[in-house]
């Protein structure tokens, strides 16, 4: 594959984006004289910044007919050898083809069978694609190709000094210091809020947290998660450090997430982050299949009340979203205990 393009369309999710690093990883390795480029959405772009995986990093939002034509464009100017779409979705596959890429690798689903060149089909059962953890998923694609993986299929993140020094100054005016107990909390999803446990809970372990553990709780907050945060403050007599006013984006939230001592979120992206940086995460998980995100669980306690609703996988419950309401902060804070009783 010598002096060979080949093109990596990056999964749109956060999460997802991490457990394709190890994808990433085999790509490298079996390629390390081509020129490898990531196709990613914007929005997730800073998860794979300061990685070594790719040459140059495209973002693109190909959801708007404009976007799709550009990104259409900018892959036609890279003249690609090869494309390896890791999204399951159409249009991705399409971009590709319409971007004259001569071989186009995928899954084999959603009706795009005609536009790849080849690829693996997912696992069929009765009722339905079987689920896999998505680390093995994506690395199926590896596998189709040939390519010798790799025996860890451990997710990766890296910071760059810069940012490193950034997170340093952004804690040192939170009053954190080298020697602190960090506990983060992630309550928002970008997902839906289905996945969401209800703030007030999230206000009544802060408290319980506080009296029992020496530590400072960091609270992390995507975007349109303001007023989560704000409700989470305002029930909670604990000393939450609500990290929304600095609109901390995702390259920035890694180092942040490395320097906890333990991480409490719901099933969403930055639970990935802590896997990647081994720190301890405990989490509180309700409409979504356990079975998409059981790998590399070594310092993961998943939380999940067994329903006859679960999984759905909707974005909004359409019911009591018992999943979740049922889930109460005494239940979590002795997950916690596990780890930061250091008997993990």
């Amino acid at each position: 594959m010598k002096s060979k393009t080949i093109l990596v369309f990056c999964p749109n999710w956060v999460g997802d984006v991490v457990m394709a690093t190890p994808a990433f990883d085999c790509l490298r390795a079996n390629y390390r004289d081509a020129r490898l480029v990531a196709i990613i959405r914007r929005y997730v772009q800073g998860v794979v910044d300061d990685g070594p995986w790719f040459d140059q990093v495209i973002g693109c939002n190909d959801k708007s007919f404009r976007g799709f034509l550009e990104l259409i464009r900018k892959v036609r100017r890279l003249g690609p050898d090869i494309s390896i779409v890791m999204p399951n979705s159409f249009r991705a596959a399409l971009s590709a083809w319409l971007g004259g890429s001569r071989g186009i690798y995928g899954y084999r689903r959603n009706c795009r069978s005609l536009l790849l060149t080849g690829g693996p089909k997912p696992l069929a059962g009765e009722s339905g694609f079987v689920p896999i953890p998505m680390v093995e998923y994506y690395m199926a694609i590896c596998r189709w190709l040939g390519l010798d993986i790799p025996v860890s299929r451990r997710p990766s993140l890296f910071v760059s000094d810069r940012m490193e020094q950034k997170a340093e100054r952004l804690l040192g005016r939170y009053g954190i210091k080298a020697g602190d107990t960090v506990i983060g909390m992630n309550p928002g999803a970008r997902f839906g809020s289905s996945k969401c446990w209800p703030p007030e809970h999230f206000a009544a372990l802060a408290e319980q947290l506080n009296d029992q553990w020496d530590c400072r709780i960091l609270l992390f907050v995507g975007p349109g998660e303001e007023n989560i945060a704000q409700s989470i403050v305002k029930a909670s007599k604990a000393p939450i450090i609500n990290t929304a006013p600095d609109k901390v984006d995702l390259a920035l939230l890694k180092p942040l997430v490395k320097r906890c001592r333990l991480l409490i979120t719901n099933d969403t992206g930055p639970r990935h982050y802590a896997v990647a940086f081994s720190i301890p995460v405990v989490v509180i998980m309700g409409p979504t299949d356990p079975r998409y995100t059981a790998a590399n669980l070594e310092k993961t306690i998943v939380l999940q009340r067994q329903l006859a609703c679960i999984p759905c996988h909707e974005k909004v419950c359409r019911y009591n979203h018992e999943c979740m309401t049922l889930i109460d902060s005494q239940a979590v804070l002795e997950a916690c205990q596990t780890f930061l009783q250091g008997s993990a």
